[in-house]
Formats: C-alpha cells, sequence, structure tokens
C-alpha cells in the first residue's frame, strides 16, 4: 500500500503552540487511519518526532516500527520489539475507537480518515505541556485536560463521545496519565541524548524580503528559510507597529533537514515604505531585522554599480590603448637610434 496520502494528513490534526518563539524539546506521535468507499478502517500509520524531526514510522502493512532519523539505529533491538508492540496495541485501539465515531455519525461510507496525537513537551524554563486529543477529517473532535485528566470535547458531537471516554468503564485519560507524566519525558531524554548532534544544532535563516502586485493588490513577502531548529517568529511591523500577516504561516521542510517559512502581509501600494520584517529564532543573538526597499531604489543602486563599472571598463581600455602606443613608439625611436649607431660602426 502507498502511504504518501496518509503522511500528508499527518499535519491536518493541529498542534498547540505557544506564542513566541519555541524554545525547548518535545517527543509527538501523530496517526492516522483511512478507510476506503466499501472497506472498513485499514490503512494506518503512526509517526513519531523528536523537536520535529522525524524519527520512527509504523504502518499497517509492514506492521513494525523502523527508524527513519538515521542515529535510531543506535536503539537496541529489543526497543524495538516493546515499541512494535506499542504500535500495534494504539493500532488496534484506534480502529475501535475510529469504527465507533464512524458509524455512530454516520460516516461509513467513502472516504473517511481519523487522527489522533499525543505526546509531551519539555520547555527551557523547566515547564511541561502533554498532548492527546483526536480528530475527524482533519478537525479537532476532542483534546485533553490534563488538570483534571479527563477529554474536552471540542463540538457538539464530541459530547457524547466523551462522556463514553471519561466514564468508568474507558478512563481513557487516566489509562495514559503515567505515560504522558512519565515514561514520554524519560523517552525524550533517551532520544535527545543519542540524536544530540543533530538536535542540538542551530542553523541561522536566510531572509528575502519582496513585493507582489497582482490586480491591484499588493503583498509584502518574508521568505525566512535555511533554519534549524524549526520553531521561527516571524512578523511583518512598519515603523515598529505590528502588522497582520495577510497569509497563515506554515513552516516547511527542507531536503537538508533545515525549515522555511514565508510571511505575507497585504497593504496599501502607496503605503509600503517604512516596513520591516523580524525574525526570531534561537540561533540568533537578537532579533533579525530586514527592511522592505522599492525595485526603484535597488534598480538605482544597480544602475549606479553599472555606470561606475563602465566608467572602470572604458578607463581600462584607454590605459591599455595608451601602454601599447607608447611601447610602439618607443619601440620606433629605439629601433631608429639602433640603426644610426650601426652604420656609424661600420663606417668607421
Amino acid at each position: 500500500m502507498q502511504y504518501e496520502g496518509l503522511l500528508l494528513l499527518l499535519p491536518l490534526l493541529l498542534m498547540v503552540r505557544v506564542s513566541g518563539v519555541y524554545s525547548g524539546h518535545s517527543l509527538l506521535y501523530f496517526q492516522t487511519m483511512e478507510s476506503t468507499p466499501g472497506y472498513e478502517l485499514q490503512e494506518h500509520i503512526e509517526v513519531g518526532y523528536v523537536d520535529g524531526v522525524e524519527i520512527t514510522r509504523y504502518s499497517s502493512d509492514v506492521r513494525r516500527l523502523v527508524p527513519v532519523a538515521p542515529w535510531m539505529q543506535k536503539m537496541e533491538p529489543e526497543y524495538w520489539e516493546s515499541e512494535t508492540h506499542r504500535c500495534r496495541g494504539n493500532e488496534a485501539e484506534m480502529k475501535y475507537h475510529g469504527r465507533i465515531e464512524l458509524t455512530r455519525l454516520n460516516k461509513t461510507g467513502g472516504y473517511q480518515y481519523v487522527q489522533w496525537m499525543y505526546g509531551c513537551e519539555l520547555r527551557d524554563d523547566g515547564s511541561t505541556r502533554v498532548y492527546y486529543q483526536f480528530g475527524l477529517e482533519g478537525k479537532d473532535f476532542f483534546v485533553l485536560d490534563s488538570d483534571r485528566w479527563i477529554l474536552i470535547p471540542l463540538t457538539g458531537q464530541a459530547h457524547i463521545t466523551t462522556e463514553r471516554l471519561n466514564g468508568p468503564d474507558e478512563r481513557l485519560a487516566e489509562r495514559n496519565k503515567d505515560y504522558l507524566e512519565d515514561k514520554c519525558f524519560r523517552w525524550m531524554r533517551g532520544y535527545l541524548k543519542i540524536g544530540k548532534e543533530q538536535l542540538e544544532r542551530r542553523v541561522p535563516p536566510e531572509v528575502k524580503v519582496s513585493d507582489q502586485t497582482v490586480n491591484g493588490v499588493t503583498k509584502l513577502h518574508c521568505q525566512v528559510y535555511g533554519f534549524y531548529p524549526r520553531d521561527v517568529d516571524v512578523n511583518w511591523m512598519k515603523n515598529g507597529i505590528d502588522v497582520p500577516s495577510y497569509e497563515a504561516k506554515h513552516i516547511l521542510p527542507n531536503s537538508d533537514g533545515t525549515y522555511q517559512i514565508r510571511v505575507t502581509a497585504e497593504v496599501a501600494a502607496e503605503d509600503r515604505e517604512g516596513h520591516s520584517c523580524h525574525v526570531d529564532h534561537a540561533s540568533l543573538d537578537q532579533t533579525l531585522t530586514v527592511k522592505w526597499e522599492s525595485q526603484s531604489s535597488s534598480n538605482t543602486l544597480w544602475i549606479v554599480i553599472a555606470v561606475l563599472a563602465g566608467v572602470l571598463a572604458i578607463a581600462a581600455i584607454g590605459f591599455i590603448i595608451w601602454r601599447i602606443s607608447s611601447g610602439k613608439k618607443n619601440y620606433a625611436q629605439t629601433s631608429t637610434s639602433d640603426n644610426d649607431g650601426s652604420t656609424s660602426t661600420s663606417n668607421a
């Protein structure tokens, strides 16, 4: 079976972030299971991430957990056996709950998919956070309240579900409390230890600012690329005042393990002056600010450079011609002198 489609669905389940630049470490697992017309839930994939880097993958056709990050190959064979057993249990549980929900919501026909995300986060200030949430068709369905250890419905249709899962027969949140509060953090620290060289590196971003006008609408683009770790804060400002971003901010991976993001603001065509893009990232000692400059200003700069280059070229050519002319003149004078001297000597 092909799982490219399922992998694309994984980010659809929203991962809540605290505002500002993320600083710390996380261990998160994303699961997606899909059904196709005429079949029950059947295709399942689970992907593990440490600090946004994919480390492991499990799929229902292979039915084994395999390493993705090269440094995960350092783990002992016993690890892969026990974690494969855990993934198979997760697959069975997700299929069970997914079938119940899709049947109850009368969504058993056609293409459907169910998503589940769980894990933990340790921040540099010592604070922690745990995640456990469920989604249907790319929309959040319920989420964990880690203060009371119950599941909170996020849609009207989810109330019946959370009542069942919080009830004495299921107690789903409580059954996962030990893993989320303890084991998840212990596993995270172990992964960070063996993947330290890769995970703790810092690669500063490159920033490019440009503008675009289409159908009378002017947009300022701030392209930030080639940075690691993943989390970054990018904002447009005008004379020190925040400017709302016109498009959603999506951080995308690059093939070399770094990331990129483009943040766009819509402005009046005559109001572009004074705008600047501000970038905060763990690799930077201070906020990186790149000002927008009009294309005409840039063109003027290049024109000046071109003129100066032309003047220098003309001067260089003139110098070469002068040297050649001087050389010919000196050569002619030397030849005449030599010829005169030669005749005198002969006559003598």
